[in-house]
């Protein structure tokens, strides 16, 4: 709504810029009853945005996973990402107590991370107010620290997300994005725990509904139904995480595991070199062969050396420019991956003199417990994978779904959150919350923390302080009870009058405003009258001191 102009807001005034007493009551105006239920309102909200307490900083409890937070006010990010640049993570709490007025960045979930908050890595003028200064014995602040040596980071911090690296803001991003489990770092070609657009995973890009003639997402849609999931990515609903192309890559021997039990079929990165090879025919066939070993590879029955063939041969009659076997080799891997052992036979003479005493119960060299053969290992089981970009997804028992055999667990054993879920660190709840309905700060309301600060006030100055009290209550009593016998509202105006009375500082500001008043009445007989150059009362610029406190 636009302000009225000076012309209109000094036409409204009357002549002498006096306004009767209820013309002159701010809007704003409301009972003390009012006010406390729009204040307790207040604290129920900032209860359910900040249910935890924050006045512990996790930083002495070293390396763990929690939701972390970058601070671009103390650390603002460079002009170009390839820029250097110093990141940092704060926990939750400090994000709160020690950024609570900065500019921030929720990066969520991060593993393996201790708070950076009274570091090196944040200006020595943010310290951290929440730890125990080991040179004091007291409580904040605390910088200059040295920062923990095993926290990592990524382009997250400087507010980037995805392999696109677009810049977030959480006003104009629709859709979701889905943050993978993080197999390896940036550092080490991974993605470190970053967000990812579908469309990004898929290769797409960010503009994918325009350049598929769907036009562009509703201007006026928000949340993340305003955004349709791109063909080729799975529903929600199917996948309980996923693993980006990054971190694939950086551990291949992953691959076999896609399209098997525990698994979704793999999400093939676009590449346009190799779509500018094929024909669109081609495109159409790849797409199915592809399609096809994935659901192959879902049966649990591990396929025969013919089958395998029989696939290779389906490939490349059904995309002529594939039949070349260099091509072939490069869109279909045929040999499972290094890491893991094939299906076939092995014509080592010490194995096939084991399988000679199994075969025969009356050797002399027979071992009792040989008489039972342990069942291959599962990794024996799995299909050659599909050569690609690829993306994999996860059901919620993939972890069950392993091989654990004593060449895959080595491989396992550097990914923790393979073998078991996660569990994030979450601040105590404050103890008003536990009791259904207290504070996020681990106080009571305004009025609780009142009571309780005189509680823990030593018996003289707690007398002192209640006849204080007293003796105000009895002044504001008599000031009020003037407006309660005439039923006329109290104005922020009369509030503000009888402190200034009550403080004995109302004969300075009537002064002061008298002497003000001179001087615009020199002003205005200097330039005129005609209210452009000041001018008192209703004459003035328009500009009016605010309401209230």
């Amino acid at each position: 709504m636009e302000a009225p102009s000076q012309t209109q807001a000094h036409s409204e005034l009357p002549v002498n810029g006096a306004l009767p007493r209820n013309e002159g009551l701010s809007e704003a105006s409301q009972t003390a009853s009012e006010f406390i239920d729009s204040q307790l309102q207040l604290e129920a909200d900032a209860r359910e945005a900040l249910p935890y307490a924050f006045d512990h900083c996790t930083n002495p409890l070293g390396s763990i996973r929690q939701n972390l937070f970058s601070c671009l006010t103390c650390n603002p990010p460079p002009t170009s990402p390839s820029d250097p640049y110093n990141p940092a993570g704060v926990c939750y709490s400090c994000s709160i107590a020690c950024h609570g007025e900065h500019t921030l960045v929720e990066l969520f979930g991060r593993r393996n991370f201790t708070c950076d908050c009274g570091t090196t890595r944040l200006p020595s003028n943010s310290p951290c107010t929440l730890r125990i200064d080991p040179t004091t014995g007291m409580k904040g602040p605390v910088h200059s620290q040295k920062p923990a040596t095993e926290n990592t980071y990524n382009r997250n911090f400087q507010n980037r997300f995805c392999g696109c690296g677009e810049i977030y803001n959480a006003h104009e991003e629709k859709g979701t994005m889905f943050q993978c489990i993080g197999l390896a770092t940036e550092q080490d070609g991974g993605c470190g725990e970053d967000w990812w657009h579908p469309e990004c995973v898929l290769g797409l890009g960010r503009d994918w509904l325009k350049e598929a003639g769907t036009g562009d997402v509703d201007a006026e849609g928000n949340g993340e139904s305003s955004a349709p999931l791109p063909p080729g990515f799975p529903e929600e609903e199917e996948f309980e995480g996923f693993i980006c192309y990054k971190c694939v890559e950086a551990n291949p021997w992953i691959k076999g595991y896609a399209g098997t039990a525990g698994f979704l079929r793999p999400v093939f990165k676009k590449d346009p070199a190799l779509e500018t090879d094929l024909s669109e025919n081609d495109k159409i066939a790849l797409a199915q062969v592809s399609g096809d070993l994935a659901e192959a590879s879902s049966h649990s029955n591990p396929a025969t050396t013919n089958g395998e063939a029989t696939t290779l041969e389906k490939v490349s009659n059904s995309v002529p420019s594939l039949q070349s076997p260099t091509t072939v080799e490069n869109v279909l891997d045929s040999e499972p991956s290094a890491q893991l052992s094939t299906n076939a036979p092995s014509t080592s003479k010490k194995r096939k003199a084991e399988d000679d005493y199994l075969l025969d119960p009356d050797s002399p060299h027979q071992d009792p417990k040989k008489l039972k053969t342990d069942p291959p290992p599962h990794h024996e089981s799995l299909h050659p994978a599909p050569k690609g970009v690829m993306s994999i997804f996860l059901h919620e028992d993939f972890r069950d779904h392993f091989c654990r055999c004593s060449s895959c667990y080595p491989l396992l054993r550097k990914h923790p959150q393979l073998l078991e879920e996660e569990v994030s660190y979450e601040p105590p709840l404050s103890q008003d919350s536990q009791e259904g309905g207290g504070e996020s700060v681990g106080t009571g309301s305004l009025l609780d923390r009142g009571e309780a600060a005189l509680s823990n006030v030593d018996r003289v100055r707690a007398i002192e302080g209640v006849m204080a009290y007293n003796h105000l209550k009895d002044k504001v009593k008599s000031f009020l009870q003037p407006f309660a016998e005439s039923g006329t509202p109290v104005g922020a105006e009369d509030i503000k009058a009888y402190f200034e009375k009550l403080r004995g500082d109302d004969q300075a500001i009537k002064a002061a405003s008298g002497g003000a008043a001179a001087v615009a009445g020199r002003s205005t007989d200097d330039g005129g009258g005609d209210g452009s150059g000041g001018g008192s009362g209703a004459e003035g610029d328009g500009r009016r001191e605010q309401s209230g406190y």
